[in-house]
């Protein structure tokens, strides 16, 4: 199986070793498709997730401190070896809820992330939201030695500090970063990324954090590349409450043997979606809802409770390293 170069940005990068391997997977007549390739893009198959089912969320061992490969790493289901997610920023506080990470690289390979869409989903008549389907697929210990590679290097997170925040904007986004390979444990915040930053002493590295979250935030270059469906097995359910309208019909409480009280409120600083009542919720749990196409999760879905409060629903998928 050919290294992860073939979901990068890197024009001009392809080794005679790459070539090779991707001759070979031809000459093979691999079970993945092949795709096209742009001149600026490598682009051939990773395997799909195991499981046997496009749908099946893959199995997460359980967590390894074993290190393998040139860049060493843990090799456990659970252990996170690479991600990018965004934070801060002005918004909503749906998208606060449903705030996740973009990409996660996991130790045995296994990659979950969310696709890049042109057009975002719209509500329904009852005003809820069903999010995009995050996707997942499997990469071999050389196409992780090749992204841990990029990231490390050309992607500026081995050199990095922890925090480019200073001199940023305030309503601008932050991207994070989270590395734990080749000995380096860290994670790193850059305020207001762009592709054109600012002139200064920063503008350098900025500009190769920038090259590695466009890699990351389109990992399967737009759909060519194949992966499957991550099926979730838990989510985070949080209830923010609304106010009633002329048409809604909200959704009698579906949870017999569940209260309030088992939605806890976490801190009243406003900072996360633990603010509101939440819940982790298995899939049992979340099937009593009757809906389908939850894989992306929901926004919006009007609940009234027990005690006649109208809430919104809103329903996040979780990885296999978070627990709520």
């Amino acid at each position: 199986m050919p290294r992860p170069s073939t979901f990068s940005r890197l024009a001009g990068r392809t080794s005679p070793r790459l070539i090779a391997l991707v001759v070979a997977v031809i000459a093979a007549g691999c079970n993945s498709p092949s795709v096209t390739s742009s001149p600026s893009q490598s682009a051939v198959p990773v395997s799909p997730s195991a499981g046997g089912s496009p749908s099946a969320a893959p199995s997460a061992p359980p967590s390894s401190p074993s290190a393998v490969g040139a860049i060493g790493h843990k090799t456990g289901g659970a252990d996170v070896v690479l991600r990018i997610e965004q934070g801060g920023g002005f918004v909503p506080i749906d998208f606060l809820a449903t705030q996740a990470p973009g990409f996660t690289l996991f130790g045995d390979g296994v990659i979950v992330f969310q696709p890049k869409v042109d057009q975002f989903p719209q509500p329904d008549a009852s005003g809820a939201t069903k999010g995009v389907p995050w996707r997942t697929a499997k990469l071999d210990e050389d196409q992780v030695q090749d992204l841990l590679e990029f990231a490390l290097g050309p992607g500026g997170l081995g050199g990095a500090r922890d925090s480019y925040v200073e001199g940023g904007i305030a309503d601008a986004p932050d991207t994070i970063f989270t590395v734990h390979a080749g000995g380096i444990d860290k994670t790193v915040v850059v305020n207001a990324l762009s592709e054109e930053p600012k002139p200064g002493p920063d503008a350098p590295i900025r500009k190769a954090f920038f090259r590695l979250s466009s890699r990351l935030q389109d990992f399967d270059d737009g759909g060519r590349i194949p992966s499957d469906v991550y099926a979730p097995e838990r989510f985070r359910a949080v209830l923010i409450e609304r106010e009633a309208q002329g048409g809604l019909h909200p959704l009698a409480w579906p949870w017999p043997d569940l209260t309030l009280a088992d939605f806890p409120t976490g801190p009243s600083d406003g900072s996360g979606p633990t603010t509101f009542p939440h819940r982790t919720m298995a899939l049992d749990e979340v099937g009593l809802l009757k809906l389908d196409g939850l894989e992306g999760g929901l926004q919006g879905l009007a609940i009234e409770a027990p005690n006649g409060t109208l809430y919104g629903l809103i329903l996040r998928p979780l990885l296999r390293d978070e627990t709520a």
